[in-house]
């Protein structure tokens, strides 16, 4: 059942509750779209197990498969060009991480950015991981692409290089986001990438532990930090990040993550804190922003309380003991492009 979907008698409290957090998300964000379909992030953090891909529908007819080399081998990776997007006009490149099992397909039909990107008017890739993961500097052996020391970052920059070669891109307004393993990766994209990526947008995944020490990005990087405080996979104060009490590796903290960007980006210490009410089938959120940050760069803190492992406004892929609770309240790359659009490289 999709959202909005109730009997009818029950739906004025509820709709009043959703405007009102419509408005509040207005005044210190920018817009941020209700959940208005199943989209969903069905991938756990290298779980393993990713779902099939589904047949390619209308929203991703102008989606296609692309392949490079970089090194001795071949990366993969989806390309969506709106139908009708002015190619002479310099166009954003949004880069769609899956997490850990996951799949381009995967994260393309179930976060719903080509949807929102035909709607907007970008570019979004979806790069395929190296046997579904994604070598975001944790150093866990159980993931593949760490155990076999692949290079993931060269694979994106050569990535970002060909589909500017194809099309105008806006060097300005190149961003990555991703859940999970991809959320952690984006993290460490921005660390070897900050002169080309303007801004972030991890969801449920910390900066690795691993890279703190070395936390020396060369230009500023805005980051909006997606989190759940009952992440039960990835802990929201940070530790292990755990598959079936399987240990894998160690990353930073929501909050900690959030504060190591910012200092990085000269950004006030305390960030001001602003709450709304939850809807009744969604998450308290507690917005934790940064002001002053250099160079109109922001940083900015969403925490789900009660959230789970899960993509905002996605459908319940797996049991809640396994993987916690959906915040249905939000639509996640609506949220995520919102913060983009406002941020884009100084």
């Amino acid at each position: 059942m999709t959202e909005g979907a109730a009997d009818a008698p029950s739906r004025g409290p509820r709709i009043a509750r959703l405007d009102a957090m419509r408005q509040w998300f207005v005044r210190r964000q920018g817009r941020v779209r209700l959940h208005s379909g199943a989209a969903a992030c069905a991938v756990a953090i290298a779980a393993g197990a990713g779902a099939a891909p589904a047949p390619a529908d209308d929203a991703a007819a102008a989606t296609s498969g692309h392949t490079i080399a970089v090194g001795a081998q071949a990366r993969t990776y989806r390309l969506h060009v709106p139908k009708g997007l002015d190619a002479a006009l310099p166009a954003p490149l949004v880069l769609v991480f899956h997490g850990g099992g996951g799949t381009p397909e995967q994260i393309e039909r179930e976060s719903r950015f080509s949807e929102l990107a035909d709607r907007e008017g970008f570019v979004v890739a979806y790069p395929a991981g190296y046997r579904r993961s994604w070598n975001d500097g944790r150093g866990a052996d159980a993931v593949a692409a760490q155990r076999d020391g692949i290079d993931d970052v060269a694979f994106v920059a050569a990535l970002i290089d060909e589909v500017s070669a194809g099309r105008r891109i806006d060097a300005k307004r190149i961003y990555a986001t991703g859940i999970s393993n991809g959320a952690m990766f984006s993290h460490r994209l921005a660390l070897a990438l900050s002169p080309r990526i303007a801004a972030i947008a991890p969801v449920a995944g910390g900066l690795p532990q691993a890279l703190l020490a070395g936390f020396a990005p060369q230009d500023p990087v805005s980051v909006l930090v997606v989190h759940g405080t009952l992440d039960p996979l990835v802990p929201y104060g940070g530790g292990d990040v755990k598959v079936l009490a399987s240990s894998r590796g160690r990353v930073a903290g929501a909050e900690e993550s959030a504060r190591r960007w910012a200092a990085r980006d000269g950004c006030g210490a305390t960030p001001a804190r602003d709450e709304v009410a939850a809807d009744r089938d969604g998450c308290a959120v507690t917005r934790l922003g940064y002001a002053g940050c250099t160079r109109g760069t922001g940083v900015v803190l969403l925490r789900l309380d009660d959230g789970g492992h899960t993509w905002p406004g996605g459908s319940q892929y797996l049991p809640q003991r396994l993987v916690g609770k959906v915040c249905r309240n939000l639509d996640g790359a609506a949220l995520i492009w919102d913060f983009f659009k406002q941020h884009p490289k100084p």
